[in-house]
């Protein structure tokens, strides 16, 4: 359990479906999720911003973060993504295979 990581990426929502793809492509994540509509509100420029935004739940192992996170500072149009990664505490154990098996090849 202790090697998966969920990572929550924000993204604007034009741009999730092309970023969730690229990720599963590469082979940098087993799953990822479009959550298609959240609003977001977070200090920038020195004032409180608002956008919709899409979120992205990526399934993906602790190994395979440092690239991933790479892949999506070269790959997200914003200045300073949200690239947030947790540690599964539990799961049921043929999910956790999978995702390794399927970002390991």
């Amino acid at each position: 359990m202790e090697s998966i990581r969920v990572v929550y990426i924000s993204i604007p929502q034009d741009e999730a479906d092309r970023m969730a793809r690229s990720l599963v492509e590469e082979r940098l994540a087993a799953c990822v999720n479009i959550v298609p509509k959240i609003s977001s509100y977070f200090w920038w420029d020195d004032k409180v911003q608002h956008d919709d935004e899409a979120l992205l739940i990526v399934k993906t192992t602790k190994e395979k973060f440092a690239q991933l996170m790479e892949f999506v500072l070269e790959n997200h149009p914003y200045e300073l993504p949200e690239i947030i990664g947790l540690p599964l505490v539990s799961a049921f154990p043929d999910y956790v295979a999978w995702v390794k098996a399927e970002t390991n090849k």
